[in-house]
This record gives C-alpha cells, structure tokens and sequence, in this order.
C-alpha cells in the first residue's frame, strides 16, 4: 500500500536541510578580503557569503514551536553558515560531511529516533542517500530532475526563497498544527519566538 505524503509528514520528529540550494539559491560569493601581516606585508583572505531566506527563519520557529528539533547537513563548510545556524539556535550543525548518512545515524542514536521520524530537504544528488532512506524526503523547485523523481513531496518554491519553509508548513499542516503554531509565534507571552533569529549574525558569543 502506497504511504502519502501527509501519512509521512505526521511522523516526523526532526527535520534536516541541505544549504546551498536549499537554504540558499545555492549561489556561493567569494570576496577577497586583505588581511595585514605580522611582518606588515597584506595578503588576501578569501571570504565566503550567502544569502538565506528570513521566510525560512521564521519558519524554524514554528517547526519548535510544533515540537520538532532541527539540523543542516551539507559538504561545504562555512562560517556563514555557522552563524546562521547560531541565530537560529539549530540542534544539528553538520558541515564538510560528503557522506550524509554518517550525521543522520549519530542523530538518530543521540536521539532515540527512527528513519520514520525524520524528514530531509534536498536539491542535488548528493543528498539522495538520506532521501532514499529517511520517512519524508523533500525536493526543493530548483532540485535536480533525479532529486524531485525520489522526493515523496516537492515545494512550490525553490531554494533561497521559502523552499524550507514550504517544507516546515507541510509537515505542520499535515500534523494539524500549523495554525496553533502561528498563532503561538505571535503570542507576546511566549517566550520562544522572541528567542529565536534575533539578528545577532556577527556576534559569535
């Protein structure tokens, strides 16, 4: 019997993102920077940039809010996303990792949770071995025609433009939560949505 998408969605307890191209519209900025020398002599420091959705930041919020945890997996490795994902107080922060099954298994072990309950946003090839394994595989707009032909839901949206927000609303829609998780987000007595992308990307304490 076919499982849908709602049925997968229900399940889900924690919810893991590729960046570029999913966080991102996976355009990756390289600046030069000049750095000056103990010996005086200035040299070029290469600095890395992204641009990330504020949809998909509030969104973070409302997947806590439905009692969800939340992770990035991506083969980069970047300060930009470090500090994004310090904003955003992410449980799971995992970078330079080719092979992403690897971090999938040690948060299921830290976390006593099952594939079923555990849902993956991807665009690229690389991301298919979680997809093909985990409870709810998402593709985003602007995936790859092999990565949107594995996805058991694909977002209206692409990368870098409310794909993980799409992807957050569904699974909170499908648990019967979303409009209490709304509504939550802007209850002035909450405490958490106040706490939460508060804006502090250059501040590292």
């Amino acid at each position: 019997m076919t499982v849908s998408a709602q049925d997968r969605a229900r399940k889900i307890k924690i919810i893991l993102f590729d960046v570029d191209g999913v966080l991102t519209d996976g355009t990756i900025w390289i600046y030069p920077m000049p750095v000056a020398m103990p010996d005086g002599t200035v040299v070029s420091k290469m600095v890395e940039a992204k641009g990330f959705c504020a949809h998909d930041g509030a969104a973070m919020t409302l997947a806590r809010l439905g009692g969800m945890k939340l992770g990035v997996i991506t083969k980069r490795i970047s300060e930009t996303v470090a500090l994004r994902m310090r904003d955003l107080k992410i449980e799971f922060v995992y970078q330079g990792e080719a092979f992403k099954m690897r971090p999938v298994r040690e948060i299921m072990e830290q976390e006593g949770v099952t594939l079923d309950e555990i849902a993956y946003v991807g665009d690229d090839v690389v991301d298919l071995p979680v997809m093909r394994q985990c409870g709810f595989a998402v593709a985003t707009a602007n995936a790859r025609a092999q990565v949107k032909a594995e996805a058991h839901y694909v977002t209206p949206n692409a990368g870098g433009y409310g794909a993980g927000r799409d992807a957050i609303e569904f699974i909170l829609e499908a648990k019967g939560l979303l409009e209490q998780c709304i509504e939550a987000s802007i209850d002035a007595s909450n405490p958490l949505p106040a706490a939460m992308d508060i804006g502090k990307g250059g501040d590292l304490k």
